[in-house]
């Protein structure tokens, strides 16, 4: 089953066993607190004896934003409360039409002629054919998967995918 309709969701092929929970936060820079209410509201109605795949971020490990608090926080809801579970940490999609991901940020900058600041810095890009190998890999226990993709520079993720 698969809860959820946006990018991620779209890549995945339904699976009897599994739950894909990708109907999350899917700003990172969101404010609202009535988005990270729902995203809880949704995960605590799910059956907790099926295995859940959780989507979240990497930032977990970088960020104390609220998003990646909130990401860490359903991570350890699901670790307490699904006997069965995948924490995926995900990468920058390649994919979708979110206007929040960083690809499509610039895209979007682009189409509207503003300008695009290349930051010294790098991000994690993961492409939707890596994603989906990764997806059918999950095993039957109980694991947490990083899929990170390529470190590329902002300056490369312009060069290549804008």
């Amino acid at each position: 089953m698969i809860i959820g309709n946006g990018d991620i969701a779209s890549a995945i092929k339904d699976k009897k066993d599994l739950l894909f929970f990708a109907s999350g936060v899917s700003n990172s820079k969101e404010i609202r607190e009535s988005e990270y209410d729902r995203e809880a509201d949704l995960l605590m109605k799910q059956d907790r004896n099926k295995h859940i795949v959780y989507f979240s971020s990497l930032c977990v490990f970088y960020s104390k934003t609220r998003y990646a608090r909130h990401k860490n926080m359903m991570e350890l809801f699901i670790k307490a409360n699904f006997e069965h579970n995948t924490i995926i940490r995900l990468g920058n999609i390649t994919w979708g039409n979110n206007p929040n991901t960083i690809i499509n940020f610039f895209r979007n900058q682009k189409k509207n002629n503003k300008p695009i600041e290349i930051r010294d810095e790098y991000r994690y890009i993961v492409s939707i054919e890596e994603f989906q190998h990764w997806i059918n890999l999950i095993p039957d226990w109980s694991c947490e998967m990083n899929i990170t993709g390529r470190m590329l520079s902002i300056k490369k993720i312009v060069e290549e995918f804008v």
